[in-house]
């Protein structure tokens, strides 16, 4: 049985960044309990608006909340309005003030959660696997990645006995360092049981800045190379 290492946390501080930026000595508890109620109430609030990733930032005066959506308008509302309230619906469930962004994305055909979330939609749907695998794939690749694989497992298709389906175009390579991989993971809840859908896209390779040594000062700039 083969060893599974997050693709993003493998990643960490080399060529992705953490989606929750704070410090804490003793209250990492709380904190933590409080990023998790923040994302769950504004995922369960905007089910239909395409939420890949909440950012959390923290300060001595208020958090501040970013929002990675694929349908903008659905969480602002008309005027603003929707927004008044998510933030102040955070706020009476954290206690803090908080500080609400927005923030589009372009492309969700290139984020990985947003695809598994779409496989995951039409199966529930009850379209075939293999159609929805396939069309997500090559319409991944048409927007320019170099290459994306998608794996659903559970009883495709009505089975007695579950399975696992992959689908792959391109190159997608895990075990390089410097590869920007984007992973997703989806369930779809049918009739049959839970369907997990797990997708990798590869964008192409992240360049580290080698170090730079000031003469005189002893500091060294940027992060090192294999």
């Amino acid at each position: 049985m083969g060893q599974k290492v997050h693709p993003i946390g493998f990643r960490l501080g080399y060529n992705k960044d953490w989606h929750a930026k704070w410090f804490a000595e003793k209250q990492f508890t709380q904190l933590l309990h409080e990023d998790l109620t923040i994302r769950k109430t504004i995922k369960q609030a905007y089910p239909e608006a395409g939420i890949a990733e909440v950012d959390i930032e923290r300060s001595d005066s208020q958090v501040t909340v970013t929002v990675h959506t694929s349908r903008p308008g659905i969480i602002i509302g008309r005027g603003g309005q929707r927004v008044d309230e998510t933030r102040a619906r955070l706020e009476r469930a954290t206690g803090k003030r908080i500080r609400l962004n927005i923030q589009e994305i372009r492309l969700p055909e290139t984020v990985a959660y947003l695809v598994a979330r779409n496989i995951a939609d039409q199966l529930e749907k009850r379209v075939a696997f293999r159609r929805a695998m396939r069309q997500a794939a090559s319409r991944t690749i048409a927007r320019g990645v170099k290459g994306v694989k998608i794996i659903s497992s559970g009883r495709l298709g009505g089975a007695e006995m579950a399975r696992r389906e992959k689908v792959m175009e391109g190159q997608v390579p895990l075990h390089t360092l410097k590869a920007d991989i984007d992973y997703g993971f989806a369930e779809a809840l049918t009739t049959l049981g839970r369907i997990g859908v797990k997708v990798w896209i590869y964008k192409g390779d992240i360049q580290p800045q080698p170090f730079r040594l000031e003469r005189g000062t002893g500091t060294t700039e940027g992060i090192a190379t294999e």
